[in-house]
């Protein structure tokens, strides 16, 4: 295959360039490549085919919209009925009372709008200074700016200067996250973000309680609990925005992804009353300056609504809970590999295979060429730093299951022949 003009993200493009992997169409859990060969998609794409690909239904809902309003902004009073319809359906979703749903082009760009709604309900309300942001280690929260800053992988955080005012705490530690909010100051600590399972930085679920513990240090010291449920929602942990499990009523819920299924970008904000109060509650409040060109755009809600309609119909949500067991312990058969350190799941439909520290020392290539050597037994896994993860669209089945072990199997049998 000759070179092509388009800069892959996340690609080292001297490797890449002539050899892309050129992908044609998909089916429920498969897709299939450009020489006509199927793959079981274990990834859903990046974590986010929660229904499976080629749903019509979410292609008749697009096409249709864009026949009556393709797009439009929403800045100032102007509005449109699918972006009415679904922030009321998200609204009546969300595990806090009477929110409101802010949107935008995805999870990135959410997460900025998480910080700087933060930041601007202090200021409104009396405390300025309230500006440092705290996020965990490992922690993935996309590559815009505020969101690089509050990455915890260390590679992914690219050439300084950084976001001012952000700070870092062990990912597993809520008594740290209050010292550190002590350290600090709490009079100045505006944010705390949290995925309720990390997700790039290695799918690890949260420890007993771990959650619910940090949700009430921040309570305490009047710090905002942000969600970033980018990758935990819709299906993923078996609810709606994956922080119901825990109990948990955050101050904001940062989602995407799985909202369309990764079918039209889309992203946003669920805000609960209190925060929400400061830019709402006066007639006469100023503005809230930011947004997106594609906030509210009609046809991507329109592809949400239709995405929910199919969770709902499917009862996704309860065979997510089902699955995570049996994803989780067809995972656990590998824990016999000699390259194997340790399987993690159990908590939603996601799970990773962690390759032996010192192998990988070694040889930092090995994630990789497990993944490409699972690719040639027509399997797609996700290789990160230390190990493999899987996500496969909530639609897989226990035969898809067997199917990726065998592969994954394969690829470290092949890696640690070599």
């Amino acid at each position: 295959m000759g070179d092509s003009s388009f800069w892959h993200p996340f690609a080292a493009m001297g490797a890449v360039r002539g050899a892309e992997f050129v992908l044609t169409r998909g089916e429920d859990v498969w897709v299939w490549d450009d020489a006509g060969t199927r793959y079981l998609d274990a990834t859903a794409s990046l974590w986010c085919v929660n229904v499976g690909h080629g749903r019509r239904e979410i292609a008749d809902a697009v096409h249709a919209q864009m026949l009556e309003l393709a797009t439009y902004q929403t800045f100032g009073d102007v509005t449109n009925e699918p972006v009415r319809a679904l922030t009321d359906r998200l609204a009546a979703l969300a595990p806090m009372p009477d929110t409101k749903i802010f949107l935008g082009s995805g999870g990135g760009d959410a997460i900025d709008t998480a910080a700087k709604i933060a930041r601007e309900y202090f200021v409104r309300t009396g405390e300025p200074e309230r500006t440092v942001l705290i996020s965990r280690t490992n922690a993935y929260h996309g590559t815009h700016g505020f969101g690089t800053s509050l990455g915890g992988i260390p590679p992914n955080r690219l050439a300084a200067p950084f976001v001012p005012d952000v700070v870092q705490v062990a990912h597993d530690d809520a008594d740290a996250l209050d010292a550190e909010i002590r350290r600090i100051g709490p009079e100045k600590v505006a944010m705390f973000i949290a995925e309720p399972v990390i997700g790039a930085g290695g799918v690890i679920p949260p420890e007993p309680g771990y959650l619910e513990r940090a949700a009430a240090v921040c309570a305490q010291h009047g710090v905002m609990f942000v969600a970033d449920s980018v990758i935990c929602g819709f299906g993923r942990l078996g609810s709606w925005f994956g922080v119901e499990r825990f109990g948990l009523q955050p101050d904001m819920i940062v989602f995407a992804k799985g909202v369309t299924s990764g079918y039209v970008p889309l992203g946003g904000l669920v805000v609960s009353a209190r925060v929400a109060a400061p830019f709402w509650d006066e007639p006469g409040t100023a503005a809230f300056r930011h947004g997106a060109t594609y906030a509210g755009h009609p046809t991507a809600c329109a592809a949400a609504l239709a995405n929910l309609d199919i969770i709902d119909r499917e009862d996704l949500l309860d065979r997510a809970v089902k699955l995570e067991d049996e994803l989780h312990a067809a995972l656990g058969t590998l824990t016999d590999h000699p390259l194997v350190a340790e399987v993690r799941g159990g908590t939603g439909v996601l799970g990773a295979v962690e390759l032996d520290p010192e192998r990988l020392a070694a040889d930092p290539s090995i994630v990789a060429r497990v993944a490409m050597a699972a690719r040639t037994r027509g399997v797609l896994v996700r290789p990160m730093l230390g190990a493999l993860a899987v996500s496969p669209p909530l639609t897989v089945q226990t035969e898809h299951l067997d199917l990726l072990v065998d592969a994954v199997r394969v690829g470290l049998d092949a890696a640690a022949a070599r």
